[in-house]
C-alpha cells in the first residue's frame, strides 16, 4: 500500500531556464516500498505528460487503479519489497505540485502569469525533492515517454545522481511531427471560448471541449495503426447502419470521444499547454553545446551510471531511431549502455501496457 501523499515545499526558489525563479514551489508524491538505512535502495519513477504520483495506487479523483501498476509492487519487476519507490507530480501539472492552478503569492490561481518551464526545470524540481529526503544517490531512475525524457534529463545533468537510467519510448529531443501535434492540441484549447485567455478558475465554466479535443489527437499519437485496427477497424458503435449525421457512428470515433471526455475530469487544460511547451523545448543536445555526446560525459568509463534504453516496434511518435540516437551519443561519451526494440502491437503506449518482454527487461536491468 502507498502511504498517503504527501508534500515537499522547495526551501529555496526554484531556477528556471527561461530566467526566472520560482518561490515556494511544492511537488506532491508517493513512496512505496521501505527505504533501506543508507537510503541505498530509492528508485525514482517519473511519469508522462498526463501522469501523476499514483504510480501504483488508485487515483483520488477517478478510481482508476495506478497508471503503471503492473510494473511497480510487491514481487513485480519494480519490487516494493525490495525497493523504496518514489514517485512525484512534476512541476506545471496540476495534481498538488504547483502550476498554473495553484495560487501565486497573490492568493490569486497562476494561470497563465505561471512561468513557461522545461523538462530542465522538472528534473530541478525531482533533484530538490531528493535533497529533501536526503537522498543523495538513487538506484535507478526510471520513466517511459516523457518520463523517459525527465530520466535523460537528470543524468546529462545530475550525473551523480543515480546508478541506473531506465529510460523507455522517449527521445532526447522533440522532432517538428511532435511539436506540430502539440500545437493542434494547444490551438484546441485556446480556441474554446470558456479558457478566457486560462483566467477561468474563477467561472462555472472550464476550456472542457478545447481540452479534450486536444488529449483526443493525442491519443491517436500513443496507438498503432495496427492496434486501431484489430480493435476498431470500421466497425459501427452500437447501430446497424450508418446515420449519415455526425454523432459518433463507428467504435473507433466513440472510443475517442470517451478518452477525451474523460481526460477533462481529472487534467487542467492550463497545464496540459505549459507541459506540452516544456517538452517541445527539450533538446538535450542544445543544452550541452549542441553535441549529444557531451551531455553525458559525465557517465565516461563507468564514473557516472549504467543505461538501459527501450524502444517498441510500433511506436511511431518516439520511434526506434529516437533511442538509438540517444545510445550512439552514450556510446561516443564512453558510457555503459545497452538497448532493445521490444515488438508489442500498441504503439507508444506500449510501455504502459501488458508486454511481458518489457517486465523482464526492466526487471533484470534493475536487480542486475
Amino acid at each position: 500500500m502507498a502511504a498517503p501523499s504527501l508534500t515537499y515545499t522547495l526551501p529555496q526558489p526554484l531556477p528556471l531556464d527561461g530566467g526566472q525563479a520560482l518561490e515556494g514551489a511544492a511537488i506532491a508524491y508517493e513512496t512505496y516500498g521501505e527505504l533501506a538505512a543508507d537510503k541505498s535502495n530509492a528508485i525514482l519513477v517519473c511519469h508522462a505528460l498526463t501522469g501523476d504520483q499514483y504510480v501504483a495506487s488508485p487515483h483520488p479523483v477517478t478510481g482508476k487503479p495506478g497508471w503503471w501498476e503492473r510494473m511497480v509492487g510487491p514481487g513485480k519487476p519494480i519490487d516494493t519489497n525490495r525497493y523504496h519507490v518514489i514517485c512525484a507530480n512534476v512541476i506545471g501539472s496540476c495534481m498538488g505540485s504547483t502550476g498554473p492552478a495553484s495560487a501565486a503569492p497573490d492568493g490569486r490561481p497562476w494561470a497563465m502569469r505561471f512561468p513557461v518551464i522545461t523538462i530542465r526545470d522538472m528534473v530541478r524540481g525531482l533533484v530538490s525533492l531528493l535533497d529533501g529526503l536526503g537522498i543523495e544517490r538513487l538506484h535507478a531512475v526510471v520513466g517511459g515517454s516523457m518520463g523517459g525524457m525527465q530520466t535523460l534529463s537528470l543524468a546529462a545533468n545530475f550525473p551523480d545522481r543515480a546508478a541506473r537510467v531506465l529510460a523507455i519510448a522517449t527521445t532526447a529531443r522533440h522532432s517538428a511531427q511532435n511539436i506540430a501535434f502539440h500545437e493542434v492540441g494547444r490551438q484546441a484549447i485556446m480556441a474554446d471560448p470558456n479558457w478566457r485567455d486560462g483566467d477561468y478558475y474563477s467561472h462555472d465554466s472550464a476550456p472542457d471541449a478545447g481540452l479534450a479535443v486536444a488529449r483526443m489527437a493525442a491519443h491517436i499519437t500513443y496507438l498503432s495503426e495496427a492496434g486501431l485496427t484489430e480493435k476498431f477497424g470500421r466497425r459501427l458503435q452500437d447501430r446497424d447502419a450508418k446515420s449519415f449525421g455526425f454523432d459518433a457512428d463507428f467504435q473507433v470515433e466513440s472510443y475517442l470521444r470517451y478518452q477525451g471526455s474523460g481526460f477533462t475530469r481529472r487534467f487542467d487544460a492550463n497545464s496540459y499547454l505549459y507541459i506540452t511547451r516544456a517538452m517541445d523545448y527539450l533538446d538535450i543536445a542544445e543544452e550541452h553545446g549542441g553535441k549529444l555526446a557531451d551531455a553525458f560525459a559525465g557517465h565516461a568509463m563507468g564514473k557516472g551510471a549504467r543505461f538501459c534504453l527501450v524502444s517498441f516496434d510500433t511506436d511511431w511518435l518516439y520511434p526506434t531511431a529516437e533511442s538509438r540516437h540517444v545510445v550512439h551519443a552514450l556510446n561516443a561519451a564512453g558510457a555503459p549502455v545497452s538497448f532493445v526494440e521490444l515488438s508489442a502491437p500498441f504503439g507508444h503506449d506500449s510501455f504502459l501496457l501488458d508486454v511481458p518482454a518489457l517486465d523482464r527487461v526492466v526487471k533484470g536491468f534493475l536487480d542486475g
